[in-house]
Parts: C-alpha cells; structure tokens; sequence
C-alpha cells in the first residue's frame, strides 16, 4: 500500500503584512484561524520551521516563535522526532463563529431544478437483478482484453500524450468502420467515424448539429429518456412524440404532427422500451419523408448485436448513407464503464460535429480506444458478441419461464420481443409502476418504470428487466420477491388510486 503524506501544504496562510511588523504573531493568529475556520484539521502535520521559514521568507526564529506560542495555548503538539501537528483534542477547543447577517434569499438558476431531476432519474441501479447490461462471468471481456491492455501500454500507445483527434484514435475508427461495415451492413469511411463517449453524448452531437433554435424533432412515444431529456432542456428545441406500434415508429403521424420536423430520432433495431424492429415499409417511408423534407434521421442502433432469431434487418444508414447518422456503442457487450460508442455522420457533416465534440471534451481518453482497437482486429469482439449472446438467449429464456409461471395474465404479462438484453413486464393498469418499481428496490430488486418514457396522457405501467450478467439462481429469487411484490400491492390496492393516466392492455 502506498504511504499517505502527512505534512500538508498551508495555502490559506496568504501573504503577511510586513510593514506592519510582529511578523511571529501575524503568522500566529493566521494559523489561529485556519485551524478555528477547519482549513487545519485535527492531527494533520505542518512542515518544518525550516520548510516553512524558507516558503514564507522569514527568519526560522520567527516561525519557531509562532508554533511555541500556539503550542502553549493548545492549537498545536510538538513532539520529539514527529514534528508538529495540529492539537488532536482541538474540536472541542474550536470557537463558535458568529452567525453572519441574515442574506437576501437566493433563488436557484432557472434549468437547476431540471438538470437535478435528470439526474435523479438516471441514478445508476445497484448491480443486482434486474439491472441492465450488468457484465459478469461469462459475458466479462476476460482476460483477451487484459492481456492486450499490458501489451499495449508496454509499446506506449496507451501511455499519456498529448491532445488527440477530437474524432477518436484513427486506428480504433478503422476498426469500427470495419465491423459495422460487416455487421450491419453501414456505408462509410473512417473518416466518418467520431468515437463517443457512449451513445449519450451522441444524441447530445446530434440535437447540437441538426437542430437550430425553435426547430422540431421526432422522438418514439415512448423512448429512452436520454433524448427526451436532451429536447426538454435543450434552447427552444422541442420534442414531438410520435406513437409507435408494432411496426415502429408511425410515420403517417409524424408527417400529420409534424411534417416541418428537422430530425427524427428513432431506434429501428431493437425498439426501446417496447422491444419490436421497425419494419421495412416504415424503414422506407421514414426514408422518403427525410429525403422530401430535407430533414436528418438519427439511428441509435440500441442491441442490434443481441437477436435471439433470425437475422436482423440492416441498418437504415445502409439504406441511405446521406440522410441518416447512425450511433452505436460498446457500453452493452462490452461494460458500461468502458464509456466508448460512436458517430457515423454523413461526410457533409464530419467538420460539425467533430467541432461540437471539440466543445465537449476536446477527446476522448486514449488507452483504452487502441486496447479496444485491437480487440476489434484480433476477432476478441466478434467472439465475445458470440459467446454473450448464448449466455444471454438462454437467462431471456428462463426469465420469461419463471415470470409467466410466478405471474398471471390479469396481473402482469411480457412484451413480445426476439433480441436485446431487457424484457418488458406490462402491469394491470391498476397498479403504478414507479411505486413497484420504489417497493422493489427496498426489497433488493432493481427495475425501471415504464410509464415515464411516455409523453404525458399517454402513459402505461410497465417495467424494464434486464437479464444480463445474472446467474438463474438469482433472477429467479428476484424474479420471487417481484412477483410477490405485485400481487401484494394489487390486492392491497396501495398503488393508489388505479391512475388513469395510463392505458389499458
């Protein structure tokens, strides 16, 4: 374990008055006040008179001065071969200072409160069941990814550098262009490629570049709360929800709602929350509409890699390499904590964006982009997409087996879906789901209410389970305390009043 330093540095001394003379008691009553206000806590070591003479350009006599005085009235202990330190017992010698004059009340910044329940709502959930892309056992990169990050580092292209290209590390967007080019059948260059810190910041770039002030943009009803949450607070750019069915994203209504809209933001693969692709006739009039419009689609490419039967549809930007800027990340099948994903924007708008995340966080970090790289090169990611795909095809299997024998029709019933890594559990419309989803979380039990990602007067009560990196023993002891949680809240009625703010079935 490395050693802690003791002796502090004293940046709350300042500069002492010298044309005021009794230099010994000046540097005094400023160490007086420092340990009274706490910038000088109890048992922390001062440098040596010597070090602290040279630092404050006085005579050794006169700080040696200052620490006996303050020794003797209990501020400081000096022992032989220890030093001197800040009096332990000075807590409770510590003076009470005067309440100052009542101030005019400040009020907070207008977007404060906002911002703060964004934050409140994306509180990261405890990793037990049912949190989301949760890496354990199996789906963890392994040893692959720890061996390549040694090597690396031992070469230095992971080692600490300069500035890096605002669009990430060429040979990571190399990689990238590659594998999606092979995946998901993605039209571009590496060029195009702008490396991300997760596909949060992407849609952040987006609703920067492709909308001005006062512009609209389609968002799915419902839809993750990220985009949503980007519109709500964003200058005078507005969110226009558009429904969706088991088609996807209905354009008709969007073209009724809004056909001047600037961008539509949608997740065709793997629709979030709800679970169905977008089919190929909405894929084609979504296409048609931003091309008669002028406006840009926005493809967040959630679980495209985590379908459990047959083949996944290709990307809209594979339809249309001019229109559509296309988002992915690593955060799912890899670790969230990795924070990398990307941007395929169309060449036109490469310099904008690159701008806009210059403006951000000027780069992202760099070692783990070439560990990531390589993983990608060496065939790691594809064997690793593999293998958690299996684990996963079969925890999606169990879990919907025990939740439709633990829960009945009238209760509770699973959303149909073939892929991602999230099942959604519609509830009685009788029950609220942020209250289960509270109750829940008492009992050890991490889920997500649906009925916020819903546009107001639209809402219905569901939750999110994800079924990743848990083991069947524990879903299915969660999978218990849930269901018996539900039952328990709908025979009670505690779910308060049977809101009619959400839908039935």
């Amino acid at each position: 374990m490395p050693r802690k330093a003791h002796v502090i540095d004293l940046p709350a001394l300042g500069a002492l008055d010298r044309a005021a003379g009794s230099l010994g008691r000046q540097l005094a009553q400023t160490l007086r006040e420092a340990i009274r206000r706490g910038e000088l806590r109890p048992g922390e070591a001062l440098p040596s008179t010597r070090m602290l003479a040279q630092s404050l350009s006085l005579a050794r006599g006169t700080v040696v001065e200052a620490f006996e005085q303050l020794v003797a009235e209990g501020f400081l202990e000096a022992r032989p071969g220890a030093g001197t330190r800040v009096a332990a017992a000075i807590e409770a010698r510590r003076e009470t200072t005067p309440a100052p004059r009542k101030a005019a009340r400040k009020s907070a910044p207008t977007p404060a409160a906002a911002f703060a329940r964004v934050a409140q709502q994306f509180s990261a959930l405890p990793h037990v069941p049912f949190a989301i892309s949760v890496p354990l056992g199996a789906t963890v990169p392994g040893e692959a990814w720890r061996r390549l990050g040694n090597r690396l580092r031992a070469r230095g292209l992971g080692a600490p550098a300069g500035y890096g290209d605002p669009q990430g590390a060429l040979p990571l967007r190399q990689a990238i262009a590659d594998y999606v080019r092979r995946s998901r059948s993605v039209r571009c260059e590496a060029q195009q490629v702008i490396v991300t810190s997760g596909t949060q910041q992407g849609l952040y770039l987006c609703c920067q570049v492709l909308l001005g002030a006062g512009e609209r943009a389609w968002v799915e009803n419902p839809a993750y709360s990220g985009i949503t949450s980007i519109l709500q607070h964003g200058a005078g750019k507005a969110a226009v929800r558009v429904p969706v069915d088991e088609e996807g994203l209905d354009v008709a209504a969007g073209m009724r709602l809004a056909p001047d809209a600037r961008a539509a933001f949608v997740t065709p693969s793997h629709q979030y929350p709800l679970g169905m692709p977008m089919s190929m006739a909405r894929r084609d009039a979504l296409l048609e509409w931003a091309r008669a419009a002028g406006a840009w689609i926005v493809e967040d490419d959630y679980d495209s890699e985590l379908r459990y039967a047959g083949h996944p549809f290709p990307s809209l930007q594979g339809l249309d390499a001019q229109r559509v800027v296309y988002l992915g990340t690593f955060s799912k099948v890899l670790y969230p904590s990795l924070r990398l994903g990307y941007l395929i924007a169309p060449p036109e708008l490469v310099p904008a964006f690159t701008g806009a995340r210059v403006l951000m966080d000027r780069s992202p970090p760099g070692a783990d982009q070439h560990v990531l790289a390589a993983f990608m090169e060496e065939g790691h990611l594809d064997r690793h997409i593999r293998r958690v795909r299996g684990v996963y095809a079969e925890h999606r299997r169990q879990l919907m087996h025990t939740l439709t024998r633990l829960l009945s029709p009238e209760l509770a019933w699973l959303q149909p879906s073939d892929q991602g890594m999230h099942l959604l559990l519609w509830l009685n419309v009788g029950l609220d789901d942020v209250e289960v989803a509270r109750n829940a979380a008492a009992a050890g039990v991490a889920v997500r209410a649906v009925s916020p990602m819903f546009a107001d007067g639209s809402a219905r009560p569901g939750l999110v389970l994800g079924f990743g990196g848990f083991s069947g023993e524990q879903m299915e002891k969660a999978a218990r305390k849930l269901a018996g949680l539900i039952k328990t809240m709908a025979a009670s009625g505690s779910s308060a009043g049977r809101k009619t703010a959400h839908a039935g079935r």
